[in-house]
């Protein structure tokens, strides 16, 4: 429910997101840069999630209940889907960290965006979800059916040590 003299807010329609990754590397990683660098349009963005692992306490006279206390934080594998290209670039940032290179890890930026207003300008983000240090943990290539005529999706799974609000413009609510 909208606040008195606030405009009301719109819903944000969830089909209209671009990816972006940036290299973050650990402090004691290998080093260096992916060649070349990550880019991915995506169809589709499943697992950002966060989940608080309540503490209950169970105090002696208190009959109506445990006392519930904040937990430790577990974050969702994050999965990435997006028709396969010919680049190979999400393999090969996966193959690079499967072959030892276990600190390279990128910063993932998901960017939710506002139907342009008026049609044909530019969309404004309106939410980014910031995945810290995200690390390639499944990498899945497109299956081949010689009787489909479906695109060829492949999949990248990411864990990742944080999910973070970016951004917020409200425009007008």
């Amino acid at each position: 429910m909208n606040q008195p003299g606030t405009p009301p807010m719109d819903p944000l329609f969830a089909f209209r997101f671009e990816v972006y990754f940036q290299e973050a590397p650990l402090p004691k990683g290998v080093g260096g840069t992916l060649n070349p660098p990550l880019a991915g349009a995506f169809s589709e963005c499943t697992g950002l999630e966060a989940t608080m692992e309540p503490k209950v306490i169970k105090a002696g006279g208190l009959n109506l209940g445990a006392i519930q206390r904040a937990g430790p934080v577990t974050f969702a594998t994050v999965v990435l889907k997006r028709g396969i290209s010919r680049d190979g670039r999400l393999f090969k940032w996966f193959e690079r960290v499967a072959s030892g290179d276990y600190g390279h890890r990128c910063t993932v930026s998901i960017q939710l965006k506002a139907l342009p207003e008026p049609p044909g300008t530019e969309q404004t983000v309106v939410l980014a979800w910031r995945l810290e240090r995200a690390l390639p943990i499944k990498f899945k290539a497109a299956d081949f059916n010689a009787r489909a005529t479906d695109v060829g999706i492949e999949e990248l799974h990411l864990a990742h040590e944080g999910l973070f609000l970016e951004t917020l413009n409200t425009k007008g609510g």
